[in-house]
């Protein structure tokens, strides 16, 4: 579904991405890891037109996308749910949702969804549904981040780092949440800091480190590979 290949992103003369090369398959879920500052978000914002690169190419599902705008790449049907939720503090719950929305259709295979199906999936919403942005917990803030990206009935989904933050029993609901999507045909390129989530989620996982890949493997090889974990990653050794 989705091809990077030797990508190359820069902010002014500091080159962040170099050389990232990574695919993501058809209605799985790929984790890409690493610790702060690696060049996660700029990835995720290069994916999506918002820090185009300056060389490499992005394929999705066979055709180009690397130099479209961001519309363009939305209406691919590519959702973003980015790093810090990026909630507008004057909008309504009901009000994010609306201008989300799209009247495009959706690829085969993909769900749809409408404000309805996004309040049953977060009932929480419903009844926040006339609070502003800056009146919601950061839970709930997460919630209408991700349902701000569903309704564009995406079959990309690409979350940035969507446990950062969020109590336990959240980050729970998150999982439940991915898994529940993946099965209902929408494909994750999920974006973490959080390991320990992501092997438990994830298909295939990729370890970013200074702007490149430097290992990809299933998540129980990496989980069990004491020293990329600790290297890359941050886990101790005992972990």
């Amino acid at each position: 579904m989705l091809s990077v290949l030797d990508l190359h992103t820069y902010y002014g003369d500091s080159h962040v991405l170099q050389g990232v090369s990574l695919q993501a398959e058809h209605g799985t879920i790929t984790a890409v890891l690493g610790r702060n500052g690696m060049g996660k978000t700029t990835l995720c914002r290069s994916l999506v037109g918002l820090t185009p690169a300056r060389s490499g190419r992005v394929l999705f599902n066979g055709a180009e996308i690397t130099h479209l705008p961001p519309y363009r790449i939305c209406r691919k049907q590519i959702s973003l749910v980015p790093q810090g939720r990026r909630i507008f503090p004057s909008l309504t719950v009901t009000e994010h949702l609306a201008i989300a929305a799209t009247t495009g259709g959706r690829a085969p295979g993909a769900s749809g969804w409408d404000v309805e199906r996004i309040y049953a999936l977060f009932p929480r919403l419903l009844e926040r549904r006339h609070h502003r942005g800056n009146e919601l917990s950061g839970g709930e803030q997460q919630m209408l981040a991700i349902g701000r990206a569903l309704m564009a009935n995406p079959v990309l989904l690409v979350m940035d780092e969507p446990t950062e933050g969020l109590a336990p029993a959240l980050v729970s609901e998150v999982a439940l949440l991915i898994r529940q999507l993946k099965r209902e045909g929408t494909s994750i390129l999920l974006v973490e800091q959080n390991a320990a989530f992501a092997v438990r989620v994830a298909d295939y996982v990729h370890v970013m480190s200074k702007g490149a890949i430097v290992h990809s493997s299933e998540p129980m090889a990496l989980w069990n590979n004491q020293e990329i974990k600790t290297r890359f990653l941050g886990v101790p050794a005992s972990t």
